[in-house]
């Protein structure tokens, strides 16, 4: 229940603070006087409406259920606007998406133009909500899971025939790749070697010519040894640099590498080099030639994965139908029943009986059934905008008494209320005994919803729990709540205009008692 509205510098209004009660409360005015500007702000608060008010608060008794944000009593939503709406709920910053999902199923604007009661997920609602058969809610949760993993095989499914079509030039492009690598069969490190390889060989004329003019220190060995030892000197070190020599000019030696060899290996250094530009490293090359070997064989494998992927869809399907259809036999039994409360409904609002048909549909999330409404012989596209306002109004008493079954959590309010209902003239262009009906229905309604409606016919307002008059003087708007003898007044001002008659005085007295 919403306790509390303020309002600073919005359109009309510079400042506005207002208290409201149970039930059902009333707004009226002449034309213009700002009836929906304050309804817009409220809304605003909740994250249905554009802010356009420097500030917007409201203090509303119920259980929203955020993880991040911990409920009071009551609960503050507040709205701050300079540049940009900022939008806090119990002082802490929220988003306006993560603000108007959580006061979704707290909060309910029925517009011009919203007609959502009319959807088939809601009709469906209102009509499981009545099925008496104790195994439906199983079977309707087993519906649901089976229907969703069906969803997620049949994508897949999809998703492996269209890799079919493709499926000989994935095989061709994987085996080209494979093949590209297998045949170089590279080896980590392999590269630098040979390329360390490739500089000695590119010294090698150099270094066989140095050696040639080096190699004449050899026939001096034996003459270097003999004068040490006459000269008692350990010729030990000389023969040690010797054996050093030699070792360093054998390996060095190119006498056993052929000329086709040497152009071997300068033909390996350019193949593993254009591994290394194509995937950035041998090591990146490997690890290509290892996936594309797996994709290649998953390729190979994938008519064996469409048929046994077939298989598990038609095994899903067949089990999906199986429950739809015990879902649509129990919802068939308890159409009747919906059908009977709502036209007690539409009796009282003087509207022809509506009829219901189950029809079947493409299966969805909630079975193969499509609820089809029809008001008499007439379809809904084409009645009038009074006709829908008291059919929606039929749906949403019907949904209140079933406990708002559209909705899967509850919020609770003060007096046990399931929420606040926000209706936009929603007995415009009616006579009054049709106006007389609709009051009529939001008074008992009142007694699960707080009710916000903006009227201009004296019939539902006479019937308000709280009747708010929205005037304007000059530029400026405000709002007060009327007192019972200022209520007399607004509704027979409601009745005759601008100039109260008497007629119209005892009318509306008449109408408050």
């Amino acid at each position: 229940m919403i306790s509390r509205l303020f309002i600073k510098n919005h359109l009309s209004f510079e400042s506005c603070e207002l208290s409201f009660g149970e039930g059902l409360n009333v707004f009226t005015g002449v034309s213009g006087a700002g009836k929906s500007v304050l309804m817009k702000a409220l809304l605003s608060a909740f994250g249905l409406s554009e802010a356009t008010a420097q500030v917007v608060e409201v203090d509303a008794f119920c259980t929203l259920g955020l993880d991040d944000i911990s409920d009071e009593s009551p609960n503050v939503f507040k709205v701050l606007k300079q540049n940009s709406a900022r939008y806090f709920l119990n002082s802490q910053s929220i988003s306006k998406k993560n603000l108007s999902s959580a006061c979704a199923s707290f909060v309910r604007f029925l517009g011009a133009k919203e007609s959502g009661e009319f959807e088939n997920s809601a009709l469906l609602g209102l009509v499981d909500a009545l099925v008496g058969e104790k195994n439906f809610a199983k079977n309707k949760a087993d519906f649901a899971s089976i229907f969703k993993e069906l969803s997620s095989a049949k994508a897949e499914l999809e998703k492996l025939k269209t890799d079919e079509s493709h499926v000989e030039e994935l095989k061709e492009l994987a085996s080209f790749e494979i093949n590209k690598i297998s045949q170089i069969n590279p080896k980590i490190g392999e590269l630098e070697e040979l390329s360390e390889l490739k500089k000695r060989l590119s010294k090698r004329d150099k270094i066989e010519q140095a050696w040639e003019g080096a190699s004449g220190i050899f026939e001096f060995e034996s003459a270097v040894i003999r004068a040490l030892e006459l000269c008692e000197r350990d010729s030990a070190f000389f023969s040690d640099a010797m054996n050093e020599l030699r070792s360093a000019k054998e390996s060095l030696s190119f006498e056993e590498m052929s000329d086709d060899e040497i152009e071997g290996v300068l033909d390996r250094i350019e193949a593993l080099s254009g591994l290394e530009r194509r995937y950035g490293s041998i090591e990146r090359a490997l690890e290509v030639l290892a996936s594309k070997k797996a994709e290649l064989e998953k390729l190979e494998k994938i008519e064996f994965e469409k048929t046994h992927l077939q298989n598990k869809v038609n095994e899903l399907n067949s089990s999906a139908n199986a429950l739809a259809s015990e879902l649509s036999k129990a919802r068939k039994k308890a159409l009747p029943k919906l059908e009977a409360k709502l036209n007690e409904y539409l009796e009282k609002m003087y509207l022809p009986a509506l009829f219901l048909e189950l029809k079947e549909s493409i299966m969805s999330e909630l079975g193969l059934d499509k609820v089809e409404v029809n008001l008499g012989a007439v379809n809904l596209k084409n009645i009038s905008s009074g006709e829908l306002n008291r059919l929606r109004l039929a749906f949403i008493a019907t949904s209140a008494e079933l406990g708002d079954s559209r909705n899967s959590r509850i919020p609770t309010t003060a007096k046990n209320q399931t929420g606040v209902l926000i209706l936009d003239e929603i007995d415009a262009n009616l006579s009054g005994k049709e106006a007389m009906s609709i009051a009529s229905v939001l008074e008992m309604l009142g007694q699960s919803y707080q009710i916000f409606a903006i009227s201009h016919q004296p019939q539902l307002s006479s019937k308000a729990a709280h009747h708010f008059l929205i005037e304007k003087k000059g530029e400026i708007s405000s709002a007060r709540e009327l007192s019972k003898a200022e209520r007399e007044h607004e509704l027979a001002r409601m009745i005759s205009g601008e100039h109260v008659s008497q007629e119209a005085k005892d009318f509306a007295k008449k109408l408050l008692d």
